[in-house]
């Protein structure tokens, strides 16, 4: 099956693309390399380097005709929406409707997006998908309107969708400049022997999944959870200073963390329930924190050496 992955040169894109080929389809990558790289590419694999609102992307679907289009290309930084929020829409929004647009004029037979927590909002609970969305960022409110436009090309156009909603996703490839997370951050300073630096008390909590899982949840989601909203989590939440405790029993610091400033538009809590995930998608996550964290490390320290 030929599959457009918008992204597929990140780091989750390219380890989704990584699976499509073991699985035997042929992928096809659209990416701008903002945050994509080169390296992440297998060899063979056709690749275009454009941004997502280049009228030029008609012409790949009209040329290569994709049957599934798998959509994880975003902005997808909190502080920068906060800080351009035309921008983030203009990326988040306007490019998931010309992928639309797009999809329903070439026969596309199903749109997958990636969507994130972000969409909740302020929540004390283990979130599940039905609970009230209430964005606090830029970021976020991309996301829920770009999810509202999925939901209404297929009810106007009957084009199927799964929409997944990633917890916080971490793992290798994954960069610790620009828009990187916060595991590849600390990853990166503690190896580096510098101070790594936590926003707020630390109290504030995340649910972390690793980046393999997620590529996984995409590509179960070609057959499976029809015209669904799902979360893509590990039904656990971790505070930050419980990572750091976690990260430093892997990479030993002589550095206490430093305390600044609790950022804009950061949530306090997230844990989201992957019930649904495992009855529709037939997705759980196999990777636990400390086993993710362990890969994660390695492949830093391997590229360190480089």
């Amino acid at each position: 099956m030929k599959i457009l992955v918008t992204g597929g040169a990140g780091f989750i894109g390219s380890q989704l693309v990584d699976l499509l080929l073991a699985e035997g389809h042929t992928p096809i990558i659209l990416d701008n390399f903002s945050n994509g790289r080169e390296e992440n590419v297998p060899t063979g694999v056709k690749t275009y380097k454009k941004n997502l609102l280049s009228k030029k992307v008609e012409k790949i679907f009209k040329k290569e005709k994709p049957e599934i289009v798998i959509h994880l290309a975003a902005q997808v930084s909190v502080a920068k929406s906060l800080e351009n929020p035309a921008e983030d829409a203009a990326v988040n929004v306007l490019g998931t409707v010309k992928l639309l647009e797009y999809s329903i004029k070439y026969d596309v037979k199903k749109f997958i997006f990636s969507s994130s927590s972000a969409v909740y909002g302020y929540t004390n609970e283990a979130i599940h998908e039905e609970i009230p969305t209430n964005p606090i960022s830029f970021y976020g409110t991309s996301k829920l309107v770009s999810e509202n436009y999925i939901k209404l090309f297929h009810r106007l156009y009957e084009l199927p969708y799964t929409i997944l909603r990633y917890a916080n996703v971490y793992g290798p490839r994954q960069r610790s400049d620009g828009e990187g997370g916060v595991i590849s951050i600390f990853i990166e300073q503690l190896l580096s022997n510098e101070t790594p630096v936590i926003f707020g008390d630390g109290n504030q909590t995340r649910d972390f999944v690793y980046a393999g899982d997620v590529a996984r949840a995409n590509f179960l989601a070609i057959t499976n959870a029809d015209n669904q909203t799902i979360n893509i989590g590990s039904n656990t939440q971790t505070s930050i200073n419980q990572l750091y405790t976690l990260l430093s029993n892997h990479l030993p610091s002589s550095h206490q963390p430093r305390y600044e400033e609790k950022r804009e538009g950061d949530i306090l809590h997230s844990q989201l329930s992957n019930v649904k995930a495992l009855q529709h998608l037939k997705w759980e996550p196999h990777f636990d924190l400390d086993a993710g964290l362990g890969t994660t490390i390695e492949y830093f320290k391997n590229k360190k050496e480089e």
